[in-house]
């Protein structure tokens, strides 16, 4: 009998693991995930390289004396010491990127939060990044900011693969769309081979949910409080409704007859938040071909343990998540401005992981052994 993770990837679900660290590596837990869990990638942010080099110095300890004693600052360790983990994590997964002719076997690595409302910077690292791991299964996670949007067809236009992250409206990921199909076009322009080009769009659930939930409870009415935790869903589940639509149209037609590949919605921030909702809802909801789910181990594990999977879960259920959308805004949810929150404080948020691990990384440059200097 198959794993309920294995029904998921019979589903067209490709699951990726939304953490690294050079433990995973070094340990083997990788492989085995790979082997055992089903999965065909993985994620990273910053919080997540904060919490793996924060939590996990003796694993660094060495590569860290040695860029002290070449006198790094802490931003050339932190892209020192990311890089080498991305690049290694990329070697591990590239039988699986073989085997799916592309498609999976994926390792992201995200451009500094700092750069999020500059087009330029986000561009000039994404090549730098993209330069440094050298390894044709990374991918190249860059913030769905306004800023963030011609970085992505800059980047894409130069041939290299993109993860856009922190997507939480429709509005913005059909800007999004807009961006890949622009971007695959100035590749195709450009002379680049456009099927080795791969794209995923990072649709956020889970934090929807948190935020329309708090807003709801204020609201208080039964109406309102029989909307809880309905949001993140719906809300994916049209995003979804929009990729059909867009990928059917004549100009994503010529670029796929072509050889282009569609860009494919990830699933993001899937863990659950709220302990009296299912551990499995953002995975077992948001089923439907050619998707990504990824999820932190605790939802991976929960997934594998007792996942329930149906099938397809979301193509069926789109005059539903409309409805949802509709009893939102009768109970007085300003979703345009949920979304618009969401953005601000998801970017604040890895800024906040980002200086952390500078500092994190600044103290273990300091603190190396002076005989290593």
């Amino acid at each position: 009998m198959s794993t309920p993770t294995e029904q998921l990837a019979a589903a067209g679900v490709s699951i990726w693991l939304d953490d690294l660290s050079r433990d995973r590596i070094t340990t083997g837990n990788l492989t085995q995930l790979i082997a055992s869990r089903t999965v065909t990638g993985v994620t990273t942010n910053p919080s997540i390289f904060q919490a793996a080099i924060g939590g996990g110095a003796a694993a660094y300890a060495a590569q860290i004396a040695e860029l002290a004693a070449k006198g790094a600052s802490a931003d050339d360790a932190i892209f020192a010491a990311t890089t080498d983990d991305v690049r290694d994590a990329a070697d591990i997964f590239r039988p699986v990127y073989e085997a799916s002719n592309g498609v999976d076997g994926r390792v992201s690595i995200e451009v500094s939060p700092d750069l999020a409302h500059d087009t330029d910077a986000t561009i000039a690292q994404a090549k730098e990044l993209s330069a440094s791991v050298d390894r044709p299964n990374v991918l190249i996670k860059i913030p769905a900011t306004k800023a963030g949007l011609p970085a992505i067809t800059a980047t894409l236009a130069e041939g290299i693969s993109v993860n856009v992250t922190l997507i939480f409206s429709l509005e913005r990921y059909a800007e999004v769309i807009e961006a890949y199909l622009a971007g695959i076009e100035q590749a195709q322009a450009n002379g680049h081979d456009i099927s080795k080009i791969h794209s995923v769009a990072s649709f956020f659930v889970s934090r929807v949910d948190t935020e329309v939930d708090k807003r709801l409870g204020a609201i208080g009415t039964d109406a309102a409080l029989a909307l809880k935790s309905k949001a993140g869903v719906a809300n994916a589940r049209l995003a979804y409704e929009l990729f059909e639509k867009e990928f059917a149209t004549d100009r994503a037609k010529a670029l796929t007859d072509a050889g282009a590949n569609v860009q494919r919605p990830l699933w993001a921030s899937t863990g659950v938040k709220d302990p009296s909702l299912p551990d499995t809802l953002y995975v077992t909801e948001l089923v439907a071909p050619g998707t990504v789910n990824t999820m932190p181990e605790k939802t991976l594990e929960a997934t594998f343990d007792h996942g329930v999977v149906t099938g397809d879960t979301i193509t069926g259920n789109y005059a539903d998540a409309h409805g949802v959308f509709d009893d939102l805004a009768a109970a007085g949810v300003d979703f345009a401005d949920v979304t618009q929150v969401l953005e601000d404080e998801g970017v604040e948020k890895f800024i906040a992981s980002w200086h952390d691990l500078q500092s994190t990384v600044t103290a273990a440059l300091e603190a190396a052994p002076e005989a290593a200097r």
